[in-house]
């Protein structure tokens, strides 16, 4: 059982020159070894894969509790793998690069013109950004409902976001992980809206600031057909009945599975974080300081005045020096492949 531990503290901002990293425990080997894959899985013991998944949850509960300052490209990233998986899943073409594109070359405010990948995006990147304890209200379900190509009704959403404040008080963890993907079942919601809804409900749990996307980044956990219909496209189904411990193993071992796998791109992260922390006191462009922490904050930026977060002391030509700089610093990478449109990040 995972206990429920007190809420985070928040400490204050570390300077740019702060750039001490105290190094990632790795994920020790037995815990690699005893997390099953989707095929072993079925061999096992409900008590077994638990036991394993607490320790994988434990084990990255520690790396949100660094609150490191590279925590929202971290999470950003995830939700980019979740929405790729979710979209693939969906039978769609789009790709993570193209998912991005469809959010970062969208004017800021239209986000009617991301189209139907693009708000798949969007759903994840709300569970992402959006605190945890705001998720799960109405106002944050609907909003992910219709992301998601749902028309909710209001009464819907109404009764599910109380039995959902019933599954988040009550169970324990398998039954809660259960109890989120029957709920979305019996409102006629599909997996990925189950994922989005269980991940939710974990970060509450654990007293997170913000969710990590797990369920939804695991795309042997779906087991789906693609080419469906639309509601097919945000998760249906498409096995035949199952019983209550074998879902439950499933969603343990995916989960757990998603754990590591987030742990390891903390990591990977971590070190990129690093070295643009340590060339940020060599930047002399004014707004570069603004930039670097945006760097740690978001999955991705375009070197255009017409994002309106960018710093409009800074001109599109010296928004592209700062970044030609970065790229030769080796403190960003360039994202897109392309010689034009060009997006940059960790």
């Amino acid at each position: 059982m995972i206990l429920r531990p007190k809420l985070l503290s928040r400490h204050p901002g570390k300077l740019l020159d702060a750039v001490a990293v105290a190094p990632v425990a790795l994920v020790p080997a037995w815990l690699r070894r005893a997390i099953p894959d989707a095929q072993s899985v079925a061999g096992k013991e409900v008590e077994e894969v638990a036991l394993a998944a607490g320790a994988a949850i434990g084990a990255l509960d520690a790396v949100v509790r660094r609150q490191e300052r590279w925590a929202g490209v971290w999470r950003q990233r995830l939700a980019l793998v979740a929405a790729a998986v979710t979209a693939r899943q969906a039978g769609r073409v789009e790709d993570s690069l193209a998912l991005r594109d469809a959010v970062l070359l969208t004017r800021p405010g239209d986000f009617l013109s991301v189209g139907p990948a693009g708000l798949l995006l969007l759903a994840w990147r709300r569970l992402v950004d959006t605190p945890a304890e705001k998720l799960l209200t109405e106002r944050s379900i609907g909003a992910v409902l219709e992301e998601l190509g749902y028309a909710p009704d209001e009464e819907v959403v109404s009764a599910l976001v109380g039995e959902l404040g019933q599954i988040g008080g009550g169970a324990e963890t398998v039954g809660m992980l259960t109890g989120a993907f029957v709920a979305a079942e019996r409102y006629g919601f599909g997996p990925a809206f189950g994922a989005w809804l269980a991940d939710g409900l974990l970060a509450q749990r654990l007293a997170w600031p913000h969710a990590i996307p797990l369920l939804g980044t695991e795309a042997a956990f779906f087991g789906m057909r693609a080419g469906h219909s639309r509601r097919a496209a945000t998760g249906m189904a498409a096995a035949g009945p199952e019983t209550e411990p074998e879902r439950a193993k499933k969603l343990l071992a995916a989960q757990a599975r998603a754990a590591l796998r987030a742990i390891d791109l903390f990591a990977e992260l971590g070190r990129r974080a690093e070295k643009l922390l340590a060339v940020a006191p060599k930047l002399r462009a004014k707004g570069a300081d603004a930039i670097v922490d945006r760097l740690l904050n978001e999955d991705a930026l375009m070197a255009s005045r017409g994002d309106k977060k960018m710093d409009k002391k800074m001109s599109d030509r010296g928004l592209r020096r700062l970044f030609d700089r970065l790229l030769v610093l080796g403190a960003v990478r360039e994202l897109s492949g392309r010689p034009t449109f060009r997006t940059y990040g960790l």
